[in-house]
């Protein structure tokens, strides 16, 4: 009976972030790091909260597990600062998202990422090791940094540099259908590009107050989100003409699908202009639905794949229109996306909300001939 409260906390550790942790609020960062903290506040990191995110609130709602008696199971990933995470996430205990509480309010916060120390693989998700030293940071800096501020202390972590901070919450999640919902597959590098350097990349300002730097790591986040513009050097368009058709080419050079959420669909609309005429194409659509017996599902329902024709790492879609293109034609191509499928929206109830039923422009690109 004794070995009963031992394996009990090791399962907690292996799903809860390897316990309940204090963390500074982010607010305390602003003073030293206003830019960043800027960036940071407008980012999908400091609004992953079902309060503060639309879309994840919508799919929250309509969770089995949302309910009065029981836990918000999503809080590993989407408050993982919580102080009551680990009821979070243990079998019967009750645990809701409170919007009282500050440390569910946090999100995914400054201090937390900041003392990832390492990174567990486990077949389900992966869970984040806490350096458990309120006042060591980690950082990608080539010394030891002394902040006089809280008396903290900030040193390198291979993690931070490699990019692998971010696959704790990034890498996969698998169902209990044993179905993975959402990944990145990725060994998370590409030719010395990784996870950080793509969606944090160094841009103008200082580190801070007391270090001054030139540039830093943007902390907005660029992703399908906010700042998509960062990440478009990474997917090439081309276009190649023959003589009665004309092939688009998309030549995604990320190690990641373009797309990884299912909820997500990405369009390439195609248009010709030719003298004051506009002629538009048929639209290309990039999408995976997951779902259950042939039919579309939730996450947390379905088993099996249905459909996959999400663009995929380091692969060269061609898209072909049988369209003679003649001398002095303009094509116009978008590469875009929502971030929820619009079949999806009613189900979800999003219909007045912006963020699900915008079309989000990726990239634009004109050939003439």
């Amino acid at each position: 009976m004794k070995a009963l409260p031992i394996l009990l906390l090791f399962a907690i550790s292996l799903f809860a972030n390897d316990g309940v942790h204090k963390f500074a609020p982010s607010k305390d960062c602003q003073t030293c790091h206003a830019q960043i903290y800027s960036e940071f506040y407008g980012s999908m990191h400091a609004n992953a909260t079902p309060s503060k995110d639309p879309i994840h609130n919508a799919t929250w709602l309509i969770h089995p597990a949302n309910t009065k008696n029981s836990r918000y199971q999503c809080g590993k990933c989407h408050a993982p600062g919580a102080d009551n995470l680990d009821k979070m996430l243990t079998k019967g205990e009750k645990a809701m998202p409170d919007t009282k509480n500050a440390t569910h309010q946090e999100a995914i916060g400054c201090a937390y990422c900041h003392r990832i120390e390492s990174i567990e693989k486990h077949p389900k998700s992966n869970t984040n090791i806490i350096n458990k030293n309120e006042k060591e940071y980690y950082g990608t800096m080539k010394s030891r940094l002394e902040s006089p501020y809280h008396k903290i202390s900030s040193t390198i972590n291979k993690n931070m540099q490699n990019g692998n901070v971010c696959i704790g919450c990034h890498s996969h999640k698998m169902n209990k259908h044993k179905l993975n919902v959402c990944s990145t597959d990725i060994n998370n590098e590409m030719d010395g590009a990784n996870c950080v350097s793509c969606h944090m990349p160094k841009v103008k300002g200082s580190i801070s107050s007391i270090n001054d730097t030139k540039t830093h790591s943007f902390h907005g986040f660029a992703g399908s989100h906010f700042h998509s513009d960062m990440l478009t050097q990474y997917v090439d368009i081309s276009i190649l003409r023959n003589i009665d058709n004309f092939i688009v080419n998309i030549d995604n050079r990320t190690s990641h699908a373009l797309l990884l959420h299912p909820l997500r669909v990405a369009i390439l609309k195609i248009s010709i202009k030719r003298a004051h005429k506009t002629i538009k194409l048929e639209k290309e659509v990039f999408v995976r639905v997951i779902g259950k017996d042939g039919k579309p599902a939730m996450p947390w329902i379905a088993d099996k794949t249905l459909k996959d024709t999400m663009i995929k790492a380091n692969e060269k879609r061609a898209v072909k229109r049988d369209f003679k293109i003649l001398k002095g034609d303009r094509v116009d191509v978008t590469l875009g996306w929502f971030l929820v499928n619009p079949k999806a929206v009613k189900k979800l109830g999003l219909e007045k909300e912006k963020v699900a039923t915008k079309f989000h422009v990726f990239k634009k690109q004109s050939f003439t001939f």
